[in-house]
């Protein structure tokens, strides 16, 4: 898996372990939160979080998790080179899906909950068929570490991001690689789509966030502030109308970008 910080870092080549009878599994865990005791009014009451079940299977870093559109099923990614499947209600292991070569970096869903996309450090995405585990597609084109996808919301186009600095738009049917950008002089962070398709949020180590395009991979905007820390994470709000930043420098940014 590629690493958050700023700069790449691959992970090793070894193959992937296997736990005993099963690759994953999922422990429940006792309640771990209290009620909070009475307090004066002028402070807020801590939330009653409790832990309801670790997951367990991963050999390595796990970089990323997901729900299900449906909300049945979640989906990790690690650094093992596998992505596993998990029960979203009881935290019940379905399955390990394999095929790359190095660590995932990120893993996103399509809407009808049916096909995932995985990037990975070998360069490359896969499509798979979550109900057989099956490799239906292989993105090539990157150069560098693939660190961050998603489908669009009809499901029918993936965008990704890479350590070679550019932001690749693919067809999910051919895949096949429509459009290039040369969108960033650092590594892409995130990369997501707006909630119709048309827009594209791409963010990066340079500072940058920028939104482009869709059909035509043109950069319409990008997000400049007094300060450019490396941006680690960007998506659109659901309603569309706003851009949410994280950035190296402990700081969360919340974009009106229509100004």
């Amino acid at each position: 898996m590629a690493s958050n910080e700023a700069g790449p870092k691959p992970t090793s080549d070894s193959p992937s372990q296997q736990l005993p009878g099963g690759q994953g599994k999922a422990h429940p865990q006792a309640e771990s939160g209290k009620p909070a005791s009475s307090q004066p009014s002028s402070k807020p009451l801590r939330p009653n979080y409790s832990l309801k079940f670790t997951l367990v299977g991963h050999t390595k870093a796990v970089s990323s998790i997901k729900f299900s559109p449906d909300g049945q099923w979640l989906a990790s990614s690690a650094a093992d080179k596998t992505v596993k499947i998990w029960g979203a209600y009881d935290g019940k292991y379905e399955r390990t899906i394999t095929g790359h070569k190095q660590g995932i970096s990120d893993v996103a869903w399509s809407q009808d909950s049916r096909y995932l996309v995985s990037a990975s450090d070998d360069k490359t995405l896969k499509i798979w068929e979550v109900a057989t585990g099956k490799c239906l597609k292989t993105l090539r084109g990157h150069t560098n570490y693939v660190f961050c996808c998603n489908f669009n919301p009809q499901s029918n186009l993936i965008v990704s991001g890479s350590f070679d600095e550019s932001v690749r738009i693919w067809d999910v049917k051919t895949g096949k690689c429509l459009r290039t950008l040369p969108a960033h002089s650092d590594p892409v962070s995130a990369v997501h789509f707006n909630r119709d398709g048309s827009l594209i949020v791409s963010s990066s180590y340079d500072g940058l966030c920028r939104i482009w395009d869709t059909a035509s991979g043109q950069c319409l905007k990008t997000l400049v502030d007094d300060e450019n820390p490396p941006v680690s994470f960007v998506k659109f709000s659901p309603n569309g109308k706003y851009i949410l930043a994280g950035t190296l420098d402990n700081t969360l940014k919340l974009w009106d970008y229509s100004k």
